[in-house]
């Protein structure tokens, strides 16, 4: 009898304890399950399109390892990326690809550029590749939603959104060597976005969940004057490398490996603080105007400050070459030229030069 009493004891003990005594149980309200599907435009539906497309990439080599982001272009497996974050493979390093259900495969680089920041990578073997649909970056406005997928610190699958903040906005990002070799110069859509390190090569899509950009750099408290892939967070101000540059790059690595760079065929002293570019007084080979090439045709002479661009100023060297490598080798240009305190007009079809 004692047993058994004492086991009755025991059940109205835990009774009490758990359901708060003989009074009416809790039962805090709560939403039945919702699993109807997202609006297509919506943040939801657009991550829901674009999720399966994005991919997580981790690089090592020569005693270096990096993370970064990049998306499906192709049923074929070539993948879009900033060249910054494949770089540290280098020749002999290794590329490990990361799709959004989880599948890992190896990688292997079909062209990188550092003038552009960007670079195509190609998985083998695998099945179900979703490519992202591209956008026209000319299409943007300012105000215009986005949202940004990439892997944040590792954490890949991660959607932010916001706006575009502005249009053509001067940038350096990717490498910086002293002689300037391999910054990458662009024109780049500014968001709002949340980008960290890590969501570098990844896409910004519209509304439509069309790629209209690759995330590629920002500017992070610290940063100073300079905008890069850096270490901090995000404090509202990402870059991104417009689509319609981007495609144009792309497509030339596929084809053969490399890009070609639109030029004028003129040295600048980047030295300069004056307001607009001016032309260097001599440049590495005594000849800050390379004969016979487009500047020297179109007469443009060592000294001359170039202030604007299709009508467009220029303030520096760096935002002539931004606006110069926004276009394609044959486009033709009107440039203002300044000498002597005298402005002239002068057009010019620009020249191509190879990756380096």
């Amino acid at each position: 009898m004692a047993l058994v009493a004492g086991g009755t004891g025991g059940l109205i003990g835990a009774y009490l304890e758990r359901d708060g005594g003989v009074t009416r149980p809790v039962r805090l309200p709560q939403a039945a399950a919702d699993r109807s599907g997202r609006a297509p435009g919506s943040v939801a539906g657009i991550a829901a399109r674009a999720l399966p497309g994005v991919v997580t990439i981790h690089v090592r080599g020569s005693g270096d390892q990096g993370t970064g982001t990049g998306f499906v272009l192709d049923k074929e497996g070539r993948i879009l990326t900033n060249n910054h974050v494949v770089e540290p493979a280098g020749s002999g390093g290794q590329i490990s690809v990361t799709f959004n259900g989880g599948q890992t495969a190896k990688a292997t680089v079909v062209g990188r550029d550092s003038s552009y920041d960007l670079a195509v990578i190609k998985v083998s073997g695998v099945s179900g590749l979703t490519p992202l649909a591209l956008g026209n970056s000319d299409s943007v406005r300012v105000g215009d939603s986005v949202v940004a997928i990439g892997a944040p610190y590792d954490l890949a699958g991660t959607v932010t959104t916001g706006i575009i903040s502005a249009k053509e906005r001067p940038i350096t990002a990717g490498g910086r060597k002293e002689d300037g070799s391999d910054v990458s110069y662009v024109d780049a859509l500014q968001t709002d976005a949340p980008i960290n390190p890590g969501n570098s090569g990844g896409p910004l899509m519209d509304s439509e969940a069309r790629v209209i950009g690759i995330n590629s750099a920002i500017r992070s408290a610290g940063d100073g004057g300079d905008v890069g892939g850096g270490q901090g967070g995000s404090i509202g101000l990402g870059f991104a490398i417009p689509i319609n540059q981007a495609k144009r790059v792309a497509e030339e690595l596929i084809n053969t490996g490399k890009a070609t760079h639109p030029v004028i065929g003129v040295t600048l002293d980047m030295q300069y603080s004056g307001d607009g570019a001016r032309v260097n007084t001599k440049g590495a080979d005594g000849a800050a105007v390379t004969p016979g090439g487009p500047g020297d045709k179109a007469g443009i002479a060592s000294g001359d400050v170039i202030k604007k661009v299709d009508g467009v100023p220029v303030h520096s060297g760096q935002e002539l070459i931004v606006k110069i490598r926004s276009h394609r080798p044959g486009d033709r240009l009107a440039l203002t030229v300044e000498r002597d305190g005298r402005e002239r007009s002068v057009e010019l079809v620009l020249g191509s030069a190879g990756s380096r």
